[in-house]
């Protein structure tokens, strides 16, 4: 069977990462290019993954290089140019979230998009392919614990990274962009409504610099949907136990736990600090099975036809949402969707 040739752009923790699992996992991808800004990504590009073909210019890999399809891991702001670009050039497109930052920039995508309806242009919201996650929405979609009424989900990541991340917020769009977007697309998977309402509530209650940045290193939102369902969302840069991200969907006649503990392994240690488990470090660690399956369905897509359950609209909503969320933190009050 002939083999997808796929390039990428932006090769940071998350583009190195992709770039493995495409070139090591998928026995259906050819990685043929990437492209990056940073001489060392391309270092590793090249003598890591042994690919030739490497660009310091976007346009030019897309020129230059025979290709099926592109993986976008770019910076966030970049994300929806790379899209554009990349479907204009004929190329079935994947991109890290969020879809862009503003609701304008997602709504130019998907006009694109609509331009070439035998390209694929997918978002990957990653919590959708973890088999925990999945296995709860099937759950759920059974009836097994009634009529979804409330969310409750959070991403929690380890205080360690909290101080690289304050020069990142300028590219991401802070906190509800960078964090909540997932959790904002889980809450209307599970309940199956838009937002009408949020208030967002927060601070830098750890390091003032993101303060400064215009941004928060600890959030809270309450949202309302348009089906009167509910949702409380967490995000936080400040944990010491690791990556502490969990959902919990609440029903009429039951409620389901996603993640929670968020445990590394089923071992418990028994010290001098006590009974505990220990916690996973990163969101690759959490959640590395389901960014592979993700690729791989993507894959799977193209090779097959099968158009892929996640809609650019979801992306455009759940920008659309944290762009609200921001809004409400940022004045103080509440703001309609």
């Amino acid at each position: 069977m002939k083999k997808i040739k796929v390039a990428i752009v932006g090769l940071g923790r998350m583009g190195k990462a992709y770039a493995k699992n495409l070139h090591y996992k998928i026995p259906d991808v050819d990685l043929v290019a990437a492209c990056s800004i940073n001489k060392e990504e391309l270092a590793f590009a090249k003598n890591e993954l042994g690919l030739t073909n490497t660009f310091s210019d976007y346009d030019q890999m897309l020129k230059k290089v025979e290709l099926d399809a592109v993986f976008v891991i770019s910076s966030t702001d970049m994300h929806a140019e790379h899209i554009i670009k990349g479907l204009k050039a004929g190329l079935h497109v994947f991109s890290e979230k969020p879809l862009a930052i503003t609701y304008k920039a997602c709504k130019k995508v998907e006009a694109v998009a609509a331009k070439y309806p035998n390209q694929l242009a997918v978002v990957g919201f990653v919590r959708r392919f973890d088999p925990s996650y999945r296995y709860a929405k099937n759950k759920v979609d059974s009836g097994a614990i009634g009529t979804p009424y409330l969310v409750r989900s959070q991403t929690v990541d380890k205080d360690t990274i909290a101080e690289w991340q304050i020069q990142y917020v300028t590219k991401s769009g802070g906190i509800f962009h960078d964090f909540n977007v997932h959790d904002i697309d889980l809450a209307r998977w599970f309940l199956g409504s838009e937002m009408k309402t949020v208030w967002s509530v927060g601070g830098a209650y750890k390091y003032p610099a993101f303060t400064d940045a215009g941004d928060a290193d600890n959030v809270m939102t309450t949202c309302v949907f348009e089906n009167n369902t509910m949702a409380v969302i967490n995000a936080s840069r400040t944990a010491m136990q690791g990556h502490d991200t969990y959902t919990e969907v609440v029903g009429t006649h039951g409620t389901l736990r996603i993640g929670r503990p968020a445990a590394m392994n089923r071992v418990e240690i028994y010290d001098q600090h006590g009974i505990r488990q220990e916690c996973v470090e990163t969101f690759w660690d959490r959640f590395q099975e389901a960014f592979l399956l993700m690729a791989e369905d993507f894959v799977d897509c193209i090779l097959t036809g099968r158009q892929p359950e996640l809609k650019l609209s979801d992306a455009t909503q759940a920008t659309k949402a944290a762009t609200a969320f921001t809004k409400s933190f940022k004045e103080e009050k509440l703001v309609k969707v």
